[in-house]
């Protein structure tokens, strides 16, 4: 089959790789839609996926053409999203229920083969079947969509809080969308990329800057989030949250990534800082939401480009172009 293959860091390209085959408990996809993400441009760069090379791609739906053995509930022909996230069940952190903190994580994309590819296997646990008014390609976005409600599920957002939220791409954009269905009184968005605050504004937010200077909030907000894991946003951010308020850094930073906080500031002003990692018992809520129709696919899939393009995929991605950016193989 043809596969995206990152070969080493900074180095990607189409080629020809061995068709996967079910193994006991799992699936093979044919993949219908495969979303790019900031995880995809970390591992370009070296990071996360602990060996190279490897065929990207953990934002993945399409319809199940092989099933292994010990399968049930799932036959030849369903269309599924796929949980891409790996848990060994087995060390502490799994044991306590914090999978997604797993000692031995992995995930589909990330450190086995994904959906960069005509094809992906898949644990069978981790599929969730389509209702038939979902389409197979929009459902790709339902992974990004359920690391969004894991965020929701660490702030445990009040009532008519005031939300602001640095980055207007795909990631915040549905931040907005929940924030909108948790109550908030005012979501406020931050972004330099003027285009993607005019889809804010089309969204909903009640108000849309480059800088949060231009946004009138004198006491700081309840909740900031930072939804572009970019050092200058993140400094901004910070100084934002109001007195008992909480930050939330769900964009993905480098690992080099650096910020200065005010220790006695935290301390006299009862800040909380916390993050939110990937899934963790919100993928299928998230399916459930999207068939809700949480989420207008055609919002927020500004690209759909054939598996062949995906080196230009990500260097669209990468120049801050567009919002969800998906290839079709």
């Amino acid at each position: 089959m043809k596969a995206a293959v990152i070969s080493s860091p900074g180095v990607v390209g189409i080629e020809t790789v061995d068709d996967p085959a079910p193994a006991a408990g799992a699936v093979v996809v044919q993949i219908a839609a495969c979303g790019l993400c900031g995880t995809d441009l970390h591992i370009l760069q070296g990071e996360f996926a602990p060996t190279l090379p490897i065929v990207p791609g953990h934002e993945f739906a399409g319809t199940i053409v092989a099933v292994g053995a010990r399968v049930e509930g799932l036959a030849v022909g369903d269309r599924v999203a796929v949980d891409p996230s790996i848990y060994c069940n087995e060390c502490h952190y799994c044991r306590i229920g914090r999978n997604n903190l797993c000692e031995r994580w992995a995930a589909i994309g990330v450190t086995v083969p994904g959906g960069a590819a005509e094809y992906a296997a898949a644990p069978a646990a981790n599929c969730v079947k389509l209702p038939d008014h979902v389409r197979t390609e929009d459902a790709a976005l339902i992974e990004p969509l359920s690391c969004a409600v894991r965020g929701y599920d660490i702030l445990r957002a009040n009532l008519a809080s005031h939300i602001l939220i640095y980055g207007s791409g795909t990631m915040g954009l549905m931040m907005l969308e929940l924030a909108k269905r948790t109550g908030a009184a005012s979501v406020d968005m931050v972004d330099i990329n003027e285009e993607r605050l005019t889809t804010a504004r089309a969204l909903g937010c009640s108000s849309a800057a480059t800088n949060a200077e231009e946004i009138s909030r004198p006491r700081g907000w309840d909740v900031v989030i930072d939804a572009t894991g970019n050092v200058a946003a993140i400094q901004d951010a910070l100084g934002r949250v109001g007195k008992g308020g909480t930050f939330l850094q769900f964009g993905v930073a480098d690992y080099a990534a650096r910020a200065t906080i005010e220790p006695y500031k935290i301390y006299n002003q009862e800040i909380t800082i916390t993050g939110s990692m990937a899934v963790l018992h919100s993928y299928e809520r998230a399916a459930e939401l999207f068939a809700a129709g949480v989420l207008d696919p055609e919002v927020f899939i500004s690209d759909r480009l054939p598996l062949t393009d995906y080196e230009a995929a990500l260097q669209r991605f990468q120049a801050g172009q567009g919002r969800k950016i998906q290839v079709l193989p």
